[in-house]
């Protein structure tokens, strides 16, 4: 496969909060500002940019105010006329729209970075969704930068700091610079092959048709087997009486977000991706 070249990387944000009860990345931002003024004046390899997503719900310690902001960053939301009436989370989204945009092309500057983090990093396996959706229709903050990742390491209750998802996430944050360094100082990346999970679709629990309260729960077989197959005929959930219900799919395919709280709202017990592996090309940088 033939060599890409691409300009270098100047700055990067570091964002935290996006959802106000996910800590980790709150006081990762926090420390991360702190360093930064105690080392005003120095060179730094990458401009790094920090800021809290939704200040408004990490001070009450809720995933949002009035609307998910993770879901706020669609090119019709984000051209919404902001009024008194509009919710906060899209005003705020066109506030870092506007401050961290325009959006970029898709190229294969986030997949030699996940590439190199999944290398390196060996607190905890390191896989790469992709929401597999056209570019108006991705909603994800990250979305609006050029070059569009999102760092998710869980599973971790809200409303807490947990030390080994902070320090898994600071170092994968320290990865990612790092990358940034040797890509802007002329170090070339090999190409070579990696999985990546495609969303496909969410499924939602069994409900009664009159009440839409639920009628089952996740099968234990289930729970806490994220990335892992789940084959026609598993069990997916346990009805209150005892009966388990199966996966009736067409065909393997594998489940993430598996009994997210945070998605219970959205009718969303897990969602089913499909994993597919992508050549990439060496990667260098590109000179003027």
């Amino acid at each position: 496969m033939e060599p890409a070249s691409l300009p270098a990387v100047s700055r990067m944000a570091l964002c935290g909060g996006t959802h106000g009860n996910e800590l980790s990345g709150v006081y990762l931002v926090r420390e991360w500002q702190k360093k930064k003024r105690e080392l005003e004046g120095e060179a730094e390899p990458v401009t790094v940019m920090t800021l809290i997503s939704n200040p408004r719900a990490v001070q009450q310690c809720k995933r949002y105010t009035e609307r998910d902001l993770n879901r706020c960053f669609t090119p019709s939301l984000l051209s919404t006329l902001v009024s008194d009436g509009v919710p906060y989370e899209i005003a705020r989204a066109q506030e870092l729209n506007a401050l961290l945009g325009p959006r970029g092309n898709c190229d294969w500057i986030c997949l030699h970075i996940y590439k190199y983090i999944q290398t390196k990093l060996s607190s905890m396996p390191v896989r790469l969704l992709n929401l597999n959706a056209p570019p108006d229709q991705n909603y994800f903050l990250a979305s609006v930068g050029k070059h569009a990742l999102s760092i998710e390491i869980g599973p971790q209750p809200h409303g807490l700091v947990r030390a080994d998802i902070l320090s898994t996430m600071k170092e994968g944050v320290h990865l990612m610079i790092e990358w940034l360094r040797l890509f802007n100082s002329g170090t070339e990346f090999e190409g070579g092959i990696v999985e990546v999970y495609s969303f496909l679709k969410n499924i939602d629990f069994p409900r009664d048709p009159e009440t839409h309260d639920i009628t089952a729960i996740i099968h234990p077989q289930l729970q806490d087997q994220d990335f892992c197959l789940l084959k026609p005929g598993d069990p997916i959930f346990l009805s209150f009486s005892g009966e388990s219900v199966v996966y009736e799919g067409g065909e393997p395919l594998y489940p993430v977000f598996v009994n997210e709280s945070s998605y219970y709202e959205k009718g969303t017990a897990f969602t089913l991706t499909r994993m597919k592996k992508v050549e990439i090309p060496p990667l260098r940088l590109k000179r003027d």
